[in-house]
């Protein structure tokens, strides 16, 4: 189920718990599909905002003659907003494209029918009777509740589900028809596809996986299509166990629903079956497969180190020193946040200064030449909101950044970690903090800041309660409380019996990140700014003469040579960790 802490007006993926026996204390909603792609009961929702409570009346009224007509058994249920629901129960669990062909065929028969829960995978949810409403009042049985539990106990037999399709059968065909001459579009047609340095698929497969939904122009059926899905995974370098944990675990139940036509104990030979096509189809065409990592490449101006400007001095060739430096600097950065409130502002400036040290520690040096866009991949920011935050903290006095030289043509401004003569001796006193600074990792682009902050104090420091979390990160007790229960009902970290959180480690960052879909939203914003870029040099080569303005010395900074950890994949390592 999936929780709204809004009142009941969004239900975000981040809230999403397992189902218990005890009532939520929010308004809930329960997903329609399961971890392999199929549903067991289907969910009409009758929409009184679209043709007013008189048609969902009507509509309902027909769909109940309809499937007292196929022999179906049905539960009913109304909300505050004169809004109907019904589910109908299935002995067989189905498919998400059997169950998406019904509704979508039923929905062309009845105007006020909502067909989107069943169009989307991964998202698609359903109030049940007695969650609280938006609007106030809840969800309310329109029967008796034994008989609702009656009809749940003895859900719709597979001949019933036979019979409901076969009087569909002609709107059915046309739904998949119409799904044949639309073309599904992209968003990153045209673009190059992006992989990552463990060798990541392209977002259309990735799509694909995910959701179940293809271009049927170009697979013309569910075989082809997880075919191609599983030759982008070989080409990218996973091996089978990768491909069904990530079934199993509902990362890409799309994927689980093209094996749902199996019985469950055939499923794992089909996987394999294919699987060792798909690798042989590789091995033969290695060509057909290969492309250039364009996820690692920097959309804008590449940050380039100061000691190329300055070769005689040896205190900045040193990589040591450097490193040693910037760690001071973080020691200073720990003692100045108390400067920034906890506010949605203060929360960004804290992470750009995390993602300059952090580029710091990747190029060893204290001097850093990033543009807006690059920062703000690594922080999940609008690059104008970076730049907005940049311009505050070089003006601030006494201050963590220092702005060397503006930036000019692909040139992005060159800004010096400072450690400020306020704190100067207290930071060089303090035992350095051990491990990475981290800017935004993916999975805390649908968590927030607040889970990030928190998260990192626990990764530096095991075992601290929750008054001891709040000190030191110095966020809200209700930012704190609701970052923990965030956290923990994803298993990212967890309590002992002395009440004391610690990071749960055998929890991957990366592959909640991958459940919760955050590579579409880098992906997009890599697009953006890649197009942006081109626009920019465009310009430059137009209206500026001078070389030198024109083509940054760095521009080609080789990020590849600082890779980040291969599991605590950072936002950073998106742009300019190693194609591989």
């Amino acid at each position: 189920m999936r929780l709204s802490r809004d009142g009941g007006k969004t239900y975000p993926q981040k809230h999403e718990r397992t189902l218990t026996p005890a009532l939520p204390a929010f308004p809930a909603a329960v997903r329609i599909f399961g971890k392999d792609g199929t549903c067991a009961a289907i969910f009409l929702d009758f929409d009184s905002s679209v043709a007013g409570i008189d048609w969902v009346e009507a509509d309902v009224r027909a769909v109940q003659t309809w499937l007292h007509s196929c022999g179906a058994r049905w539960i009913e249920d109304y909300s505050p907003n004169g809004g109907r629901h019904v589910y109908i129960p299935l002995e067989k669990r189905v498919t998400f494209s059997e169950a998406r062909d019904l509704v979508e065929a039923l929905g062309n028969r009845h105007q006020s029918l909502d067909k989107s829960p069943h169009q989307n995978l991964l998202h698609g949810c359903m109030r049940t009777p007695g969650s609280p409403h938006k609007r106030g009042g809840h969800q309310e049985l329109a029967m008796s509740l034994s008989m609702a539990y009656d009809v749940a106990r003895r859900p719709n037999s597979a001949s019933v589900w036979a019979a409901m399709n076969a009087d569909l059968a002609g709107e059915i065909s046309a739904v998949r028809a119409l799904r044949l001459q639309q073309t599904f579009t992209p968003t990153d047609v045209g673009v190059p596809r992006i992989q990552h340095p463990t060798g990541r698929m392209s977002r259309v497969m990735h799509q694909m996986a995910q959701t179940g939904l293809y271009d049927a122009n170009r697979y013309s059926t569910d075989s082809d299509a997880r075919q191609a899905i599983l030759v982008g995974a070989a080409a990218a370098g996973m091996e089978l166990t990768d491909v069904e944990r990530r079934m199993m675990q509902g990362t890409w139940p799309g994927l689980a629903s093209f094996y749902a036509r199996y019985a469950s104990r055939h499923r794992g030979q089909a996987l394999r079956r294919d699987w060792l096509e798909a690798v042989a189809y590789v091995m033969k065409n290695p060509g057909s497969t290969a492309g250039k990592n364009n996820a690692h490449i920097s959309p804008t101006s590449q940050p380039t180190t100061h000691a190329q400007g300055n070769q005689g001095n040896s205190a900045l060739l040193n990589a040591d020193a450097e490193h040693r430096l910037i760690r001071t600097w973080r020691n200073a950065l720990r003692l100045k946040e108390h400067a920034y409130l906890d506010s949605r502002t203060g929360l960004a400036r804290r992470m750009v200064l995390r993602a300059l040290g952090e580029a710091a520690h990747m190029t060893a040096s204290r001097f850093v030449e990033f543009g807006v866009r690059s920062i703000a991949i690594a922080t999940g920011l609008d690059h104008t909101t970076v730049g907005s935050h940049l311009r505050a903290l070089r003006e601030e006095q006494d201050g963590l950044v220092t702005l060397v030289e503006e930036g000019r043509g692909t040139k992005g401004d060159l800004y010096m970690l400072t450690v400020p003569g306020d704190v100067k001796a207290a930071a060089e006193d303090l035992t350095w903090q051990k491990g990475k600074i981290h800017a935004v990792r993916p999975v805390f682009r649908e968590l927030g800041l607040p889970a990030a902050f928190v998260y990192e104090a626990l990764e530096h420091s095991p075992g601290l309660s929750t008054a001891e979390i709040i000190k030191l990160t110095r966020l809200s007790r209700t930012a704190v409380s609701e970052a923990l229960d965030v956290m923990a009902a994803w298993n990212m970290i967890g309590r002992d019996n002395k009440r004391a959180w610690s990071v749960v480690t055998a929890t991957s960052l990366k592959d909640l990140a991958e459940y919760f879909g955050v590579l579409e939203a880098v992906a997009a914003q890599l697009d953006r700014y890649r197009i942006e870029r081109i626009l920019w040099r465009e310009w430059l080569s137009k209206n500026v003469n001078t070389v030198a303005e024109l083509l940054s010395p760095g521009e080609d900074y080789p990020w590849e040579d600082f890779e980040g950890p291969p599991d605590e994949w950072a936002m950073t390592d998106i742009a300019f960790a190693r194609a591989g």
